[in-house]
């Protein structure tokens, strides 16, 4: 008997995007899959849009929540589901028909392996196919960490997770921002390999404008979810026993220190400092230390607001001749 996938599926207000995403799901060449909607309190017709998909295929369930943002829902999924594999689909992006055939013939050939990625396709809003430019890409790598601390290098449709392995890495967190950057690095500080299978097997599609990763800078809102992200990927990194030599921790200990100073300028003393120490302990470079100083005579708010607007008119002055 084959073992069972279970295709996770968040939506808050997306009905007709959810309907594509639910078929790619049902097109799956591996056909031992159920899939669970986890309706995070939409107010639109995707009640009624879930309902009527849900009577349509035996292989579909459905769950709903109050609204609690992509992390809490995919949480909710997860413990509904049975399955020994878990793919989450986000509700505005694909699943090729030959992902899970794929990736769960790579786990089951690497029974060790926490999770299998492959490559995914990106589109933009007006669905035209698109390079990835703003961000590098996991290529091959059989490790999470220390990888993952240049940035989150895959799409939360990409990866097929060993269930066993999402449990021992622990819950998805409520956060709305970074909450799967942080999640898939607890997963990385398992310190087991993921398998690449060299094919693309999603798209990922900027379908709206209304992503949670878009926003003002300074909210403090949001300041405050990415920086507990920071300080739980810091933690992860430190229990895969990732070194201050790696290039990698010199990469994200500069990343800690930007958002110290950016909580700073937001008014989030606790947590500017809180950030502020973690970059020390990663970095030797001087300017940490320096601010550091700074922001204890001045305040952070101060410092935080003037680092950044330093940083500003580094970047739009113009540059020098040379005579």
């Amino acid at each position: 008997m084959q073992p069972l996938v279970s295709i996770i599926i968040p939506v808050y207000n997306r009905a007709s995007l959810l309907r594509q995403a639910v078929a790619s799901a049902l097109a799956q060449t591996y056909r031992a899959f159920e899939i669970i909607i986890v309706d995070d309190g939409s107010t639109d017709d995707t009640p009624a849009v879930i309902e009527e998909l849900v009577a349509q295929h035996t292989a579909l369930r459905t769950v709903r929540r109050e609204n609690g943002g992509p992390g809490a829902a995919r949480e909710m999924g997860r413990i509904a589901a049975r399955g020994e594999y878990l793919q989450y689909l986000d509700s505005d992006d694909l699943l090729l028909s030959h992902k899970l055939e794929l990736q769960v013939a790579a786990l089951q050939e690497r029974p060790a392996a926490v999770a299998a990625y492959g490559r995914t396709r990106y589109r933009d809003a007006n669905n035209a196919e698109i390079a990835c430019t703003w961000k590098p890409l996991l290529n091959g790598q059989t490790s999470i960490l220390p990888h993952f601390l240049r940035g989150r290098l895959w799409e939360t449709v990409t990866p097929l997770y060993r269930a066993a392995a999402a449990a021992a890495a622990g819950p998805w967190t409520p956060r709305r921002l970074e909450e799967d950057w942080e999640y898939d690095c607890r997963v990385g500080a398992l310190g087991l390999p993921a398998v690449f299978v060299p094919e693309i097997v999603a798209e990922h599609r900027d379908a709206s404008t209304d992503r949670l990763s878009r926003g003002a800078i300074l909210n403090a809102d949001r300041l405050r979810d990415r920086a507990a992200a920071h300080q739980s990927i810091y933690a992860s990194a430190r229990r895969a026993g990732i070194s201050n030599d790696a290039a990698e921790m010199q990469h994200f200990a500069r990343a800690l220190f930007l958002l110290a100073r950016q909580c700073g300028a937001a008014g989030l003393v606790d947590e500017s400092k809180e950030l502020l120490a973690l970059s020390a302990a990663a970095s030797a470079a001087r300017d940490v230390r320096a601010y550091g100083a700074l922001s204890r005579l001045f305040g952070a708010r101060a410092t935080g607001t003037l680092s950044l607007f330093a940083d500003r008119l580094r970047t739009i002055r113009p540059p020098r001749r040379h005579r």
